[in-house]
């Protein structure tokens, strides 16, 4: 397993290639700096699908996908110019850029279900999500300002509930009553390997999780003075996604696994397997196969919720958050 030291060094190498300057592209083509969210994984896999098959060469884009970490910052290196284009991971992110009117806005959303999950152990009188009432839940820190804010606001949870965690599943697997979080195709892969028993798992966004994952944000001065760029990016992303799913990832994972060694093939077909079957990408408006689209009235009831709960202001102008300029649902 990677150690933090290791996970920091990598995460630093990441923030000094961001911040060196900018390469030159391949005569005729625009250079774009990507940066994920986290270490190259099966999440990843449309963007890697796009650059591996030519998606991105083939609309005039020279793209660099960076993979982040536990100490990369997208917003701060989208914020000092240091990459073009990154990733949200859910819809916070892009609201509370525009809570400080940093000019950042997300211009698409590949992940139609954040895959946020809560996992239990089973047999024990958890078959929903509102059973958890009165249990201890293991969030990160991260969460406890993040999701659980909707948990609170839909169920009825107390804060008395939360306990920390710090990605070691040893205080779950000890502890039957015990819920943690988990990301749909992670930590349970990881319980029934660790634990030897297929938990109870619960889909946030099966519940009326209204949140977006797996934005691509970019710079108000980038959409404004080169929106085909965005354009190129958003469709070559999702032509990436489709293929990814449906077609053949091997040269995506080949770039995952280079870039991630500790990546196994085992974990991305088990990533790809659970995107499919929950929906994650090709659900709700992108049913139809408008990938990567975005509608007012997600965006509104998110805010309305996170807004009613303290998290921002209700006078908030929460459209500066995004812009449907690149997403809207072809007929």
């Amino acid at each position: 397993m990677t150690t933090r030291r290791q996970m920091i060094i990598a995460s630093m190498a990441v923030l000094a290639a961001a911040c060196a300057p900018k390469p030159k592209a391949p005569t005729g083509r625009k250079t774009v700096r990507f940066a994920t969210d986290w270490r190259a994984q099966g999440e990843h896999g449309g963007f890697y699908q796009a650059l591996a098959s030519g998606e991105y060469a083939k609309r005039g884009l020279d793209v660099t996908i960076m993979q982040g970490g536990p100490s990369v910052n997208v917003p701060q290196l989208l914020a000092a110019g240091a990459i073009e284009l990154g990733m949200g991971s859910n819809s916070f992110i892009p609201l509370n850029m525009a809570a400080e009117k940093a000019p950042v806005k997300a211009v698409a959303a590949f992940f139609q279900k954040d895959p946020q999950v809560l996992i239990a152990h089973p047999g024990t009188g958890v078959n929903r999500i509102a059973d958890m009432a009165g249990r201890p839940i293991l969030l990160a820190d991260a969460s406890k300002t993040a999701f659980w804010v909707w948990l609170r606001a839909k169920y009825g949870f107390t804060d008395a509930q939360v306990r920390s965690y710090n990605y070691s599943l040893a205080p779950f697997l000890a502890d039957k009553r015990a819920i943690v979080q988990g990301y749909l195709s992670s930590e349970p892969y990881q319980v029934e390997k660790e634990g030897g028993f297929k938990p109870g798992v619960f889909l946030l966004a099966d519940e009326g999780y209204p949140g977006y994952a797996t934005m691509v944000l970019a710079p108000n001065k980038l959409i404004e003075g080169d929106p085909d760029m965005v354009r190129a990016f958003v469709e070559a992303s999702a032509a990436g996604w489709k293929a990814y799913l449906h077609g053949d990832p091997a040269a995506a994972d080949a770039l995952i696994l280079k870039d991630n060694p500790e990546m196994t093939p085992a974990l991305l077909a088990n990533a790809r397997a659970q995107m499919r079957q929950h929906g994650i990408v090709e659900s709700g408006d992108a049913a139809g196969g408008n990938v990567g689209v975005m509608s007012e009235a997600r965006w509104a009831e998110f805010f309305r919720v996170t807004s009613e709960q303290g998290v921002y202001p209700k006078d908030m102008d929460y459209r500066q958050a995004f812009t449907l300029d690149f997403v809207t649902p072809k007929a």
